[in-house]
C-alpha cells in the first residue's frame, strides 16, 4: 500500500508548512487526485487517520478532489476529457498523444489556525 508512505509524506509537507506559518492546528488538507495516479482514494483517508494521531493535523478533515483526464489532439489542438489513457478526439477522430491533466497528486491547500 504506497499510500501509506505518499500520505507519510504529504502530512510532513503539511506539518511543515503550518509550523512555519506559526499555526497550532490543521483543521483541513485539500489534495488532488488524478484518475491515472494509481493512488487509491480511500487508501489515502486510511493512511492519513492514522498518521494525523498525536499531530496538530488529528481530527483534520481530508478533502480529495478527483482529476479527471483531460487530453490534447496533436492533430487540432482540441483538448478533451477522456475516458482512459487512450482516446479519440471528438473533433477530428485522431488518437490523442497528449496527457494534460490526469496523473497529479498534490497537496493543494491547508487550512490552519
Amino acid at each position: 500500500m504506497h499510500e501509506l508512505s505518499l500520505m507519510e509524506q504529504t502530512l510532513a509537507i503539511a506539518l511543515q508548512h503550518a509550523e512555519r506559518e506559526g499555526a497550532s492546528h490543521i483543521h483541513q488538507l485539500t489534495m488532488r487526485v488524478g484518475v491515472l495516479s494509481g493512488v487509491v482514494p480511500d487508501a489515502l483517508r486510511f493512511a492519513f487517520d492514522v498518521l494525523a494521531r498525536g499531530t496538530m493535523a488529528e481530527g483534520a478533515q481530508l478533502a480529495i478532489e478527483s482529476v479527471p483526464i483531460v487530453a490534447r489532439c496533436a492533430r487540432c489542438n482540441q483538448e478533451f476529457e477522456a475516458a482512459d489513457f487512450f482516446a479519440d478526439c471528438p473533433r477530428c477522430g485522431e488518437t490523442a498523444t497528449e496527457l494534460r491533466q490526469g496523473r497529479e497528486l498534490e497537496l493543494a491547500s491547508l487550512e490552519v489556525s
